[in-house]
Formats: C-alpha cells, structure tokens, sequence
C-alpha cells in the first residue's frame, strides 16, 4: 500500500482562486469561540495580528525565476522557518490534450507515474516514500498535470532523486494499468449511486458540449478500455518535456542547493518540440434547457448555471466579488439568506465560477425536498435577476471586498500553498508581484464593475437546469 501517496488532487481548483464561501460556511458568526464583548475586542485584536503577520509573509515571498538551458522554468522561494522542502511540477497536459476517443488518457498517465519506472517497482516506490515519511503524488486536471513532493530537508536528496525517477523513467506495467482500470471504473460504477456526481455530470456535459471539459477527467470504463501501453507512453512522451513544464519549490532551500538537485537529477532531460492540440472556442449560446433525472429520493439536487469566463478574462475580478455577494459568501451571501434563512428551503445554497485555461462554468447548487423544487429554482432566478438590475449596496460590497483580500494570505501561510501558488501563478501569466497586487485588483472592483459583470455572465433567461429527483413528486415547472 502507497500509504505516504497522498491522494490525487487537481491543482487547478486550489490556487490562486480565492477561498471559496464554502470554505467560509464552516465558521458561522453564532458559533465562534467569544462571545462577550471583551472576548470580541480580544478577537478582532488577534484576527489583526494574525493577517498581518499573513501578509507580511506574502509579501515576503521573494521569488526567484530561471528558464534553464532545456527550456524548464523554475520558481523558487527560500523559507528556512522549518526543515521542509515542497516541489510542486507543472506540466502542460491535461485533459485538453487527449484524443477524445482516449478520454481519461492524461489522468491515467498521472495515476500510473508512481506505480514502476525503469529502475523501481510499484512497491519499492512506495516503501522508499515511506522510510523517509515523505509525500509524492500526481494528477491530472482540465489543463495540466501535477506531481508534487512534500520532504524533510534531511532526506532531500532521495525524495528528489525518487521524483526525478518518476518523472523521467515511468514504465507504465501492463500489470498496473490494468489494475488502475479496473479501480477507476469501479469507482465510475459505484458514483452512479451518488445523486451530486449525476447532476454534476449532466450539467458539465451540457455546458461545455464536446469541448473536452464537458467529460469526466477520469473518462469512462468504454475509454479507459481503449487506452494501450503505447498511448501512455506516447503520451508522457510528448507533454512531458522541460520546455513544456514549470518547476516551482519552496522552503528550506537554498538557491545553490538547488541548482545542484537539478544538475544531479534533471540534467537528462531533453527539450522536444510538443504539438498544440486545439479544441475550438467554446461558445455561450442562448439556449434554455432542463435535464431531469429520476431517482427515488427525498432531497432533489439542483444545479443551475451556464458557461462562465476563463482565468484571464479581465472580468475575472468583478465576477468574483459579485459571486460572493450572490452566493459565495457564505452565510453573508444573498442566495443563502433567501433560499435558507428566510425560506428554509435548504441548509446549503451557494453559487460559483470556475475558471479554467478558457472558459469554465458558473453554477448554483442546492438541495431541497422534492416538492420544494420549483420554490427553490425560482427564488435562484429570482436572485440572480436582481443582482443584474439592482445596485448591490455599500455594506455588501465592503464586506465582499474585505472577504476577499484579508482570507488571500491564507493561501500562502504554508510552504506547500507557497509552492502551488508559484507554479499557477507562472501557468496562468498573472506576474511575480501578484501576491501583492491581489489586494489592488479587487479593491478595484466598483457598485458598477458588479451589475455590469452580472449583466454579462449570469443569464436567467438562458441556462442548464438539473434536477435529480423523485419527479413525480418534484412535479418541475421548468
């Protein structure tokens, strides 16, 4: 068993997105641990020390960037507060890359780096990772794959050598693929189950159509049957060149040590030129559209929403400080107050943009009973019509602002996050500096940028409707 193999987790959805009002709903205001007014004055006091310190190490960072000989762009940010070392590797492959009658080809390329190289079998991999107590692990995302590895900085030089090994030398055994097949379709089978992962893959279907963001990153069992030995290594062959990958590392390192890990362990690796694969625009169409699946049960999931914006649309800002007003704020978030607190239709309504390399999704999910439905859906619309024709107001703007900004340095407050960061940052183009220049960005955003932004993206005429419900008892409208 892998057991220091952490889990596979797409890189692209942790940074450097803002904390989510998901993450906020955690703490809610009745619930923190002071409670009389002294204790608040003692809290608030704390709460400012504490992002002061935050933001000081964001601003702190002190980055260094290098494009090596063989095209491998390399971030680096020196931290010795602990003995610990993260890599965080980015390469430019993703699920955008596969052919799409070999869906689920990227993600399987990832699962099977860690399980034999040339000189290493699954198991010794595994039990070397464990000796030292280190983590390493891989995924694939919409638009790259990730392998990162988190080390003490006694044990750097195997950790690095054990990531250099994988990265470099995968064999991709037929014995391991067939075993990765076989649990990945078994956990397709068995999410069938799951009325969250129906809904959530009939409403990426319909948004991004053929786009290859509109299928599971896992593909399905038809594909991954499809899938050979030779086309995970033409695959890794081909997206896995310096030229087309960002190295980044954090913590206690110092800028001579690391040049030598590279001399010593990525020396070997060859730049080749790496085909653009292209996927055609997608298109925000005005189109209306309600997809019902039956199932026996007494919460209907919902899920509301239409194609969003990319990562560098210039929007991206406003949209998000008007997402937190209308449902990503928490319990501060207008679709929260309304759907939960004044109507009691759900314990949880929230609303979100994702933001890929070109476009992603907005949506708005929540449960309720099933005869509750269409309440539900229409106070939703009703919601998203207002933030689109009434000025949000001072209070609400401020607090998303204040949100926003002071939760950022969060992001950062471990080398790992420092680390994840870096190598988004470099992904996505957003500069060295934008760790300081975030605040600027959203501070930015006006009572206008907001409606105008809700105006352009959100669209209660036109939409992908989901409802995995028992219908007959939902009895939907729309």
């Amino acid at each position: 068993m892998n057991s220091n193999l952490r889990t596979p987790q797409s890189l692209q959805k942790s940074v450097p997105f803002p904390a989510t009002g998901a993450q906020r709903r955690h703490v809610r205001k009745d619930t923190l641990p002071f409670s009389c007014p002294g204790s608040w004055l003692l809290h608030a006091v704390l709460l400012i020390f504490f992002f002061c310190i935050l933001l000081s190490d964001a601003d702190a960072l002190n980055v260094n960037r290098t494009v090596l000989p063989n095209g491998l762009t390399v971030l680096h940010s020196e931290n010795h507060s602990l003995p610990i070392v993260m890599l965080t590797l980015i390469v430019k492959g993703g699920q955008v890359h596969e052919p799409d009658a070999k869906a689920g080809l990227a993600n399987l390329t990832a699962e099977l780096l860690t399980e034999g190289t040339k000189n290493r079998t699954s198991r010794d991999i595994s039990e070397e990772i464990d000796f030292i107590g280190a983590s390493l692990d891989a995924s694939a995302g919409n638009d790259f794959t990730t392998i990162s590895l988190s080390v003490l900085k006694k044990d750097i030089q195997k950790g690095a050598e054990l990531f250099s090994d994988i990265l470099l030398n995968p064999t991709f055994p037929q014995v391991e693929i067939d075993r990765k097949k076989e649990l990945i379709s078994g956990s397709l089978k068995q999410r069938e189950e799951e009325p969250s992962f129906l809904a959530g893959r009939a409403f990426r279907q319909e948004v991004f159509g053929e786009h290859p963001y509109g299928r599971l990153p896992e593909g399905s069992p038809e594909s991954l049957r499809d899938i050979t030995q030779e086309d995970l290594a033409r695959f890794h062959k081909e997206y896995f060149r310096p030229n087309n990958s960002i190295l980044s590392v954090a913590g206690d390192l110092t800028n001579a040590e690391l040049q030598e890990l590279i001399q010593r362990y990525l020396d070997g690796w060859k730049k080749a030129d790496v085909s653009e694969r292209k996927t055609g625009r997608l298109k925000r169409e005005m189109i209306r559209k309600t997809i019902k699946i039956d199932k026996d049960l007494t919460q209907a999931n919902i899920i509301l929403g239409n194609l969003g914006i990319s990562r560098h649309d210039p929007d991206y800002y406003a949209v998000l400080v008007m997402n937190y007003i209308l449902g990503g704020g928490g319990f501060s978030s207008r679709l929260m107050s309304s759907v939960r607190d004044k109507m009691g239709l759900a314990y949880d309504v929230h609303s979100y943009f994702s933001a890929n390399n070109e476009e992603g999704a907005f949506q708005v999910g929540l449960q309720t009973k099933n005869e509750s439905a269409n309440t539900a859906i229409s106070e939703v619309l009703q919601q998203i019509e207002r933030i689109r024709k009434e000025e949000v107001s001072n209070e609400e703007i401020s607090e998303a602002k204040s949100y926003l900004t002071g939760s950022f340095p969060r992001r950062l407050d471990t080398s790992r996050k420092i680390a994840d960061f870096l190598a988004s940052v470099e992904f996505f183009h957003l500069g060295l500096d934008y760790a300081t220049k975030y605040p600027e960005y959203i501070n930015a955003v006006t009572k206008e940028d907001v409606r105008r932004v809700a105006k352009k993206y959100l669209t209660p005429e036109y939409y992908i409707l989901v409802v995995v419900a028992d219908q007959k008892k939902a009895e939907l409208k729309y």
